[in-house]
């Protein structure tokens, strides 16, 4: 579903393909958002699929028809933000050469569909200091699909709430209000280097 916000038609259209932590679970509400943060700051219309424990593979088939991509798509946004790959890591072992190719044919896909778009990859959020190897694994697949696409690539951002447990909810899971607002700080300051 989409955001409930309204959006303005006559405004950038910004299209999120990503997890809970776009989603924004964990905040006390979805203005406190990183994602709705950044579009309020920039009179960006947002559409923010609301999809909890979505990965390139993991929980696919709990999103309807596992095809989140076809919302984005259809939305035909005028910028389109790829932040996925933290819940990848909770089924690497067993499944690693199917994440990896889901991010390759999901960027294929996105990048066909939506050849006007300007695509913007951001590095997997990550939630622990502790870091599984395949963090780092699942990261170099997501830049290089970013890469193949010609795709802007924001990087870092699986440290942005490193080192601040209170920066995170009661359920230690997700950032609190006070961690999605640092986060959508080092966004902003991402997407001005990127000339937004």
């Amino acid at each position: 579903m989409p955001a409930e916000t309204p959006r303005d038609p006559n405004a950038t259209q910004v299209a999120f393909y990503g997890d809970s932590y776009t989603l924004g679970t964990g905040a006390s509400d979805e203005s406190k958002r990183w994602s709705s943060i950044i579009c309020a700051e920039r009179g960006w219309a947002e559409l923010n699929p609301r999809v909890k424990g979505l990965g390139f593979d993991n929980n696919r088939s709990t999103y309807g028809d596992g095809d989140e991509p076809s919302e984005v798509i259809a939305a035909d946004p005028d910028i389109l933000f790829i932040t996925m790959g933290l819940n990848d890591n909770f089924s690497y072992d067993r499944a690693a050469d199917k994440i990896k190719s889901q991010i390759t044919d999901d960027f294929a896909r996105l990048k066909a569909a939506l050849p006007d778009a300007r695509i913007i990859v951001v590095e997997p959020f990550w939630y622990t200091d502790e870091r599984p190897d395949s963090v780092e694994v699942i990261i170099g697949w997501v830049k290089d699909a970013a890469a193949a696409i010609d795709a802007d690539y924001i990087p870092g951002a699986s440290h942005w709430i490193e080192g601040h447990p209170e920066w995170m909810a009661s359920d230690g899971l997700h950032p609190n209000d006070e961690g999605y607002a640092h986060m959508a700080v080092e966004m902003d300051a991402a997407l001005e280097k990127l000339g937004l």
